[in-house]
């Protein structure tokens, strides 16, 4: 039987005092000053680079205090195993789905067919930063990169992947502690109050990290190279589109809600990601309301953050995308077995490219480094553009990690159905702090 929840009275802002209102401003005014006046558009780039900094360094104690007190409430540690099994088993199917979507996406449209280039005529400088960046991406390098030098150096690197794994073995170690842990388990459970708060403080500079970011990537791109290469644009963003309208979207009508709904819910985070270029910028906002949400709070812990570098839908269509794209380009014919090689190869060089503004177009230089069908000089074909194409990448990659949470959250029994249901048709409203679940995880 589902608990019963009491409609909380909605706060009535006025328009101007919406994040998601004072963010889309931010954006239009951005844009504006990049296109008519770029070199002043063009400074306002630390803007963006500060407020993102700000961000990350939130980010490592925001995914600690999650993780590690969900796995210190655990009555069975063996759930931490499950929830990470069944989160990898999502992964690793809508990844995939992805790969082969934008596969067969570029077959069908044919982006690149008819552009006649000449290998030999592109200049191969302008991307070799990105193929020397590409060589660190291996599968080898990719795990121990996962193991930080010094319990403390994981927090100061800036590897997510570093913080979860130090996070859930300081998890486990204090839930293995039994009562003598139990001090340290209400500190941080205390501790999570004012770190929150301080993540919704930083969150009111928003604004100025959107409007310094597109400012910056419409005064050095400029609008025209998106006419140039539209048809490579409109049909990843389309195909990004019906990804998350009807894939993720049939996935979230099975376990019950709206994807609609759910970006409903989290328009003010997508707005962000969308004027930053980076979906890294609103982790510690979708921890906080996935839980508030009524995802379980270990469920949210342990699926965000491994999914910001295993769960990249976005990343993954536009990698094989892409890379058709390219081949099409310089008058390539790639076969069958070519192209599931180039799929297979993407599925293990996608991995890690965690919300890093342009990380996609580096994991594609390792791809095609790999694959040496396609040339990776094309590269240069599309780097005027990759900026807007981080976007869309972003904002996919974003509302895939969304959907999986609560759906892994469904499947281990941590989901407050009723709750889900109230507050993304909008009878709930944000907590001060984040709820915290009292029904043990899987039960």
């Amino acid at each position: 039987m589902q608990p019963t929840v009491v409609a909380e009275p909605p706060v009535v802002l006025p328009w101007y005092r919406h994040l998601y209102v004072q963010v889309l401003i931010a954006i239009t005014l951005g844009a504006l000053l990049g296109h008519f006046a770029p070199g002043t558009g063009e400074a306002m780039k630390p803007l963006g680079d500060a407020f993102i900094k700000l961000v990350k360094m939130i980010i490592g104690p925001v995914i600690f205090l999650t993780i590690v007190t969900g796995i210190a409430g655990m009555t069975h540690l063996r759930a931490v195993g499950r929830v990470f099994g069944k989160a990898m088993a999502y992964f690793l199917f809508f990844s995939t789905l992805a790969l082969v979507v934008g596969l067969v996406v570029a077959n069908v449209v044919q982006p690149g067919a008819g552009m006649n280039v000449n290998v030999a005529d592109l200049d191969h400088s302008v991307v070799d930063g990105y193929v020397s960046k590409s060589h660190d991406l291996t599968l080898v390098g990719f795990v121990l990169d996962m193991i930080p030098d010094t319990l403390v150096s994981a927090f100061t690197g800036g590897n997510i992947l570093q913080v979860l794994l130090v996070s859930v073995l300081f998890g486990i170690a204090l839930a293995l502690s039994g009562d003598r842990g139990r001090p340290v388990a209400d500190f941080l459970e205390s501790l999570t109050i004012p770190v929150f708060r301080l993540v919704r403080i930083l969150m009111q500079a928003a604004p100025i990290g959107a409007f310094g970011a597109i400012a910056f990537t419409i005064g050095k791109y400029g609008l025209g190279v998106l006419v140039q290469l539209g048809w490579l644009v409109g049909s990843f963003y389309l195909t990004s589109l019906l990804f998350v309208l009807v894939i993720l979207g049939a996935m979230c009508r099975l376990c019950g809600f709206s994807v609609l709904k759910l970006i409903r819910y989290l328009k003010a985070e997508l707005l962000l990601v969308l004027g930053t270029s980076s979906s890294e910028s609103a982790l510690p906002a979708l921890m906080e309301k996935m839980e508030h949400a009524g995802c379980g709070k270990q469920v949210v812990g342990l699926v965000v953050p491994t999914g910001y570098s295993f769960n990249l839908d976005g990343t993954n269509i536009y990698m094989t995308l892409a890379a058709l794209f390219i081949a099409q380009a310089t008058n390539i014919e790639l076969s069958l077995g070519q192209q599931v090689t180039l799929l297979l190869v993407a599925m293990l060089s996608s991995k890690g490219a965690a919300g890093v503004t342009g990380a996609g177009f580096i994991t594609l230089a390792a791809t095609l480094s790999v694959v040496p069908d396609v040339p990776v000089a094309g590269m240069a074909l599309i780097l005027g553009v990759d900026r807007f194409m981080s976007e869309c990448r972003s904002l996919t990659n974003f509302i895939g990690n969304a959907v999986a949470t609560v759906v892994v959250a469904r499947w281990d029994n941590a989901l407050d159905r009723a709750r889900l249901a109230a507050v993304l048709d909008g009878h709930v409203v944000d907590p001060v702090a984040p709820p915290h679940p009292t029904r043990p995880m899987g039960h």
